[in-house]
């Protein structure tokens, strides 16, 4: 069991024992429990905003390191311009990758993943709409609109995918039930690159992707912008950044090649 979440059970079951201790007349003093209940808010937040804590379910954020591999992931498209660029790149220099498609913009643009699945790149979910507040959606809600892109995207290429990562990245409980129901694993980042931001300065992008560029790890980017069609900075970074994966005597792979046998389980648990 990965520490923080036994952390947050250790306080839940503290908050329980401090309640019945109440109801017996043997209340611990006030400032145990305030304590108690900082600190079991500290971790239900944290758990939200860092993926990586597996918390509230099992994340894949980072492979075996002794592969030489790493994966580099692709969210928020297709898009028929930006998405066809990154394509491109990649197959000049013989690389995969994993897209985290919106269930959304797979409706419009189904041809491209046909396109992805051709050139042997992965495919995942990243909601049927790109909902910033999606962590905070009801279980019922969220396993609806998981559904809805996991349909998306079997109707594109007649097959189902096994990965979901969700919009903005934040796993809460309910969205890990909603993973759990809709039966798709979570996918977290060991980095982010940072490129989809408006005003992104490629310079800077691209020194943060170099510098996650390691064995086993799982690096975040953007093959198309959240809501519209500005390019990512990543188009611009990418030859630089798969030079320094080849540089580094690493490849490129899909995240199911990555985490392609049971072995990878323990190096999640950092």
């Amino acid at each position: 069991m990965p520490v923080a979440r036994f952390l947050l059970f250790s306080t839940s079951l503290g908050g329980f024992v401090a309640l019945a201790l109440a109801a017996l007349g043997r209340a611990a003093p006030v400032a145990w429990m305030l304590a108690g209940l900082g600190a079991h808010a500290v971790l239900a937040t944290a758990a939200v905003f860092l993926p990586s804590l597996q918390v509230w379910s099992r994340v894949r954020f980072r492979g075996v390191v002794g592969r030489r591999r790493i994966a580099l992931t692709f969210d928020d498209g297709p898009n028929p311009e930006t998405t066809r660029r990154v394509l491109a790149l990649l197959a000049e220099r013989g690389q995969r990758a994993t897209f985290f498609v919106i269930g959304q913009k797979v409706r419009a643009h189904p041809e491209l993943l046909r396109e992805m699945r051709a050139a042997g790149h992965a495919v995942g979910l990243h909601g049927n709409v790109h909902d910033r507040l999606y962590a905070l959606r009801s279980v019922r809600r969220l396993t609806a609109d998981i559904e809805l892109a996991q349909r998306a995207v079997t109707d594109a290429f007649g097959a189902r995918t096994r990965w979901f990562r969700p919009p903005i990245g934040f796993v809460s409980h309910s969205v890990a039930l909603a993973a759990e129901r809709a039966g798709v694993e979570l996918s977290g980042w060991t980095a982010r690159a940072l490129d989809g931001r408006a005003g992104a300065r490629s310079e800077r992008v691209l020194k943060r992707a170099l510098g996650a560029v390691e064995d086993g790890a799982v690096l975040l980017l953007h093959d198309a912008a959240e809501a519209d069609d500005r390019a990512p900075a990543s188009l611009e970074i990418l030859p630089a950044l798969l030079d320094g994966v080849v540089a580094r005597g690493l490849s490129a792979v899909t995240l199911d090649e990555l985490f392609e046998s049971d072995a990878e389980a323990s190096a999640d648990r950092v």
